[in-house]
């Protein structure tokens, strides 16, 4: 298992959150040095479903989680680990036991 990164160098950062789910899922927009984005979160307990556009990649940072994709596929994730996300699909996604902290990259 790979240790996820714990610093970003050369970013910039939205200081505007994105808020769903009544703040029980929050993320920053984060912006490498060459523009490309990806976002930095928290997923408190409980169940929530997204869709998405581009496809993902999500690396747990803490915390542990479960993921049903579109396709019914279930799979577990704990820090250090990560799951994709096909572009025009959905995902399902618990956090268990605590907050869950994520980095999600489009690809």
């Amino acid at each position: 298992m790979t240790a996820p990164a714990q610093k970003f160098e050369n970013v910039s950062v939205d200081a505007k959150a994105n808020v769903y789910f009544d703040g029980k899922v929050v993320s920053h927009s984060v912006y490498d040095k060459n523009g490309k984005k990806f976002t930095l979160g928290l997923i408190y307990p409980g169940t929530y479903k997204f869709n998405t556009g581009a496809p993902e990649r999500m690396v747990i940072t803490a915390g542990r989680c479960k993921v049903v994709q579109a396709s019914g596929v279930l799979t577990a994730h704990e820090s250090g680990q990560e799951f994709r996300i096909p572009g025009n699909s959905a995902f399902t996604i618990t956090a268990e036991g605590g907050i869950c902290e994520y980095v999600c990259y489009f690809e």
